[in-house]
Order: C-alpha cells, then sequence, then structure tokens
C-alpha cells in the first residue's frame, strides 16, 4: 500500500473535512480510495482527540478480507496504535464493539444502524465507511441507514465517506447523497492517467469473425428480430422515438401486456435477442484468439508478469481454462461464483503470489477484487455495462514497483451488436487495432505490418542468413501484440542490456530497429 498522500488525496481530505467530515468520492478503481478512507479515518480521530468508532460496509466477502488486510498493513506500516479489528460477515462474527468493524452488507443490514445509533446516544463519535456505495441503494440495503432520522440532536457526533468508482444518476444518486453527504471530489481516468497516481496502460480492440455457420445463425436471428420489431412497431409507434435503454425497457414491459398478442410478441422478441447476445458471446474465435493471445503474450514477456482474462460465461471460462491448463501446467487458476468461496480465496492467494501466471475470471471479479500484481487484462467478450469496463480496466491499472506499464485486450466479433471499442475515451493512452484470423491463428496490424517487412528486406539485403531471417521472423511475430515497437531507443537500448536470453535479447533488437524505423516515420 502506498504510505505517501497522492496531490488528489490531499485535495480530497480537505474538501472532507471543509464539508464536516461527510461526503462521496467518485475515483477510478485502483487511484487508492482504500488508503484515503483508511488516513481519513487516522486524521479525524487525531483532529477529535478521542476514540473513534470506524465502521466500514463492503458489498462481498472477498472486499471483507481485503479491507481487514489492507487495514492491519495500515497500522502495521504507519507505526499507528494497534486497534482491534472485529468483522461481521463470511462466517465471522465479532463482537461489535471493536474500534473498527467490517461488515459485508448482508450482515450490516438488520443490525449496523442499531449499533451505530447506541454508540452515537453513547457518545462516542462514529465514522461510516461505505466502500462500493452504489450498492446500496435497493431497499433492502438502505436499511444500514435507518439511524438517519434518530441522530439529528448528535450532529457532530456522526461522520460518513462514501467510494465508488461509478456513482450513479438520477433518484439513486440522490439517496446515496441524503445518506452520505454530496458528492464532494471526482477523480476520473484522464486525469489519473496524466498524474501517474496510476499505471499507463494501451488498449488494444482485435477484431474477430464469425464462422461461416455462426454468422448464417446470427443473420438469420436479426432478421427474425427486424420482422417481430416491425410488428411491434405498428402496435407501439412510440418506441421509435426511443434511446436504445428505453426501448428495451418498455418491450420488457410488453411481455406482461393485456393484449396477448402484443405479449407473445414482445416476449419472442426478447427471447431473440438473449439468443443472439449469447451466440456473440460464444463465438468460437474468442478461445481460439485467447489462447494464441496468451501463447504469444508469453513468449516474450516480462519474467512474472500476470494476465488476467475476463469471461461473461463460467462455461466458457472453464473451457478456456482446460486449453490454457494444458499448455501451462499449474500456472492457470479460475475464479468464478461456482468455485466457492475458500477456492476463489485460494486461487486468488495463488495468483498475488505469483505461482499462477493466468487468472481467468467471470463477474465475480468485476468489483473490488485487488489484483494489484495483473499487468495485462484480455477481455474474453464485451460488456455494455460501463461500470463493467472501468471495474475491468481498474484491475491492471494499480501502480505497482517495476510495473512500467499495462495492457488491456478487448475482443469484439466484427458486424455484431457488441460494441467495438472497450473505452470510448481513455485520456492519454495509445489504442491500437488488430484483427486475428482463426484459420491460421494469427494476428494482423497494418502499422506494424509494414514496419516488420521493411526491417525484414533491410536484413535480406544486408545478407543475413536463413537463420538468421528465420529468428528475425520469430521475434517479429510475437511483437504484433505489443506496443513495444513504439518504444523510445533509450528505453529499447536498455532493453537490450537487460535481456535474460539469446533469444530475447534478439526480439527487442528486432523492437530496437523497428522503434527507429517508427522514429523516422514521425520526424
Amino acid at each position: 500500500m502506498n504510505h505517501k498522500l497522492y496531490p488528489w488525496q490531499s485535495s480530497c481530505l480537505k474538501r472532507w473535512f471543509a464539508n464536516d467530515g461527510r461526503g462521496i468520492v467518485q475515483a477510478v478503481t485502483g487511484s487508492g480510495k482504500t488508503f484515503l478512507a483508511l488516513t481519513a479515518a487516522w486524521q479525524l480521530e487525531q483532529k477529535l482527540g478521542k476514540t473513534l468508532h470506524v465502521k466500514i460496509v463492503v458489498p462481498t466477502s472477498s472486499l471483507l478480507w481485503q479491507w481487514n488486510r489492507a487495514l492491519r498493513e495500515f497500522i502495521r506500516s504507519s507505526g499507528r496504535p494497534h486497534k482491534k479489528i472485529g468483522l461481521r460477515g463470511d462466517g465471522c462474527k465479532s463482537s461489535a464493539d471493536c474500534p473498527y468493524m467490517i461488515y459485508v452488507i448482508n450482515s450490516a443490514r438488520y443490525e449496523l444502524a442499531r449499533q451505530i445509533l447506541s454508540e452515537i446516544r453513547q457518545g462516542k463519535p462514529v465514522l461510516l465507511i461505505a466502500d462500493e456505495c452504489h450498492h446500496y441503494t435497493s431497499g433492502q440495503n438502505q436499511l444500514i441507514f435507518e439511524f438517519l432520522p434518530y441522530i439529528e440532536e448528535y450532529p457532530s457526533h456522526f461522520f460518513s465517506l462514501g467510494l465508488t468508482a461509478t456513482l450513479p444518476s438520477g433518484q439513486a444518486e440522490k439517496d446515496l447523497c441524503a445518506f452520505l453527504g454530496k458528492k464532494i471530489f471526482t477523480y476520473g481516468m484522464s486525469e489519473a492517467s496524466a498524474s501517474h497516481t496510476i499505471c499507463q496502460y494501451d488498449i488494444f480492440h482485435i477484431e474477430l469473425e464469425f464462422q461461416a455457420d455462426e454468422r448464417n445463425a446470427y443473420d438469420e436471428l436479426t432478421e427474425q428480430l427486424r420482422l417481430f420489431y416491425a410488428k411491434l412497431l405498428q402496435r407501439h409507434p412510440v418506441l421509435s422515438d426511443l434511446g436504445s435503454k428505453e426501448r428495451f425497457e418498455l418491450l420488457k414491459r410488453l411481455c406482461s401486456d393485456k393484449d396477448p398478442e402484443t405479449a407473445r410478441l414482445a416476449a419472442a422478441w426478447l427471447g431473440l435477442i438473449f439468443k443472439r447476445k449469447n451466440l456473440v458471446c460464444l463465438a468460437s474465435a474468442r478461445i481460439l484468439c485467447a489462447c494464441s493471445l496468451v501463447r504469444q503474450l508469453t513468449d516474450q514477456g516480462t519474467p512474472g508478469e500476470r494476465i488476467l482474462i475476463f469471461g461473461e460465461r463460467i462455461g466458457q471460462a472453464n473451457d478456456l481454462f482446460r486449453q490454457l491448463s494444458a499448455q501451462y501446467p499449474e500456472r492457470v487458476g479460475r475464479y468464478h461464483s461456482q468455485m466457492g468461496p475458500q477456492a476463489n480465496r485460494n486461487t486468488l492467494e495463488r495468483f498475488r503470489s505469483g505461482e499462477l501466471r493466468i487468472l481467468i475470471a467471470c463477474k465475480s471479479m468485476d468489483e473490488g477484487i485487488d489484483v494489484p500484481d495483473a499487468s495485462v487484462g484480455i477481455i474474453l467478450s464485451g460488456t455494455s455495462a460501463q461500470r463493467q469496463r472501468i471495474q475491468r480496466l481498474g484491475r491492471i491499472i494499480r501502480r505497482q514497483e517495476g510495473k512500467k506499464r499495462a495492457l488491456l485486450y478487448y475482443l469484439h466479433l466484427d458486424g455484431t451488436s457488441e460494441e467495438s471499442f472497450f473505452l470510448p475515451e481513455h485520456g492519454e493512452t495509445r489504442s491500437f487495432d488488430l484483427k486475428f484470423c482463426s484459420a491460421d491463428q494469427s494476428f494482423f496490424h497494418p502499422a506494424y505490418e509494414t514496419a516488420a517487412e521493411t526491417y525484414m528486406r533491410r536484413l535480406w539485403c544486408k545478407g543475413a542468413d536463413s537463420k538468421q531471417l528465420q529468428e528475425a521472423r520469430q521475434c517479429l511475430q510475437a511483437g504484433y501484440v505489443r506496443p513495444d515497437w513504439l518504444l523510445d531507443q533509450k528505453e529499447a537500448e536498455q532493453r537490450v542490456r537487460e535481456a535474460t536470453s539469446v533469444h530475447n535479447r534478439n526480439y527487442w533488437i528486432c523492437m530496437k530497429n523497428l522503434s527507429a524505423s517508427a522514429d523516422r516515420t514521425r520526424q
């Protein structure tokens, strides 16, 4: 954990104290929200001059243990007096009177409000830290705030801090602000990237293609959808005036329409939408591409570099796990809801320690799981949820000693409803467009292809023999899926000096020469 505040954290804390120790912070994943909150608690206690009772609420069991670890490290490394930490959730039932209490929301719903109210009435100051606070807007989760109407006569005893990377809008945002205080600070991806709070990163958009039978099935479903929608539009012309989200919500409601034919058409349309989405998600090119991508990444990857793969379907994740495990025995792990909490914790710990190099995860890792050593992310299939996109990117852009740059690969199918770009706005980061050919499992990058062909011709003209040309081709093949050919000359030369093998050294010599060519082109 970083033990020095970033400038944004210092500014944020000033605003929080100026707002009487209440408010919501929206900051990009990986930028240091946990350290901000723990520092806020410590500084508040110093300011009050007496014991502060800190209540931390998290949405998942994984986050319970992550906060427990972070809190212990914060106390240990800073030399602050040790305080007992209580845990409620995931089988833990610590006494609720510990100075630091961490609750999973399922355990907090029916007891936290009562405990906070009791402590405040006893004259004890309480700080409520709501991590991933966008989760606490549902009717059941709002029960943790039931104490608020009863503490109006104790305004100096209650403090709150909401943390999120993706604050909701509309009524959900209004509710959170009423519970935790107004939004006091926003720290986005562009600011974090420009100030180097997060690791610099590149995004590779990799275009895939359906197999012939998959394309035919997709086109047939699309035609059926068009016909059903045309009939629904005749019955409800208002559909044409709505945005995609509002249109989808209306069509879902029409499944229960009083008119049987309208309900039938809407239900059929909805069923076809999900069937087509499933076809896109499970396209055979995805696993082929992921296996080829991992193979090329590990060929010239940094020693110990970890790869995190995100999937949408558990069955697909299991298939990929089996195929990669055959290539990299005992180096691949999987993390999803069917594995069970203990198995997932063990897998995550093995990944963190370096025993596992590749981790395949489903949606259960989209929020809150701290995997600081992952520097390569592969999005196996797209998601339309902006929150998931931000969370997944956040898994790989946390700063780490020795981590120069993070790489994110987004796989998408050409000519489908799937979005072709991972993030429409990503600050100063570079973006590359590649194509994957399933037939020969190769990647195509036009600009890189031109630079590589030019370099190969130059080698041939200089009289390189067949073995040298073959070695150069292999090195250049690995470079298709990395931005190494755009390194400046000084850094490329350093990589040559640091090479750990002859093949690795040859790779960096190739990248150095391509880099020189790219520099001449830019000049």
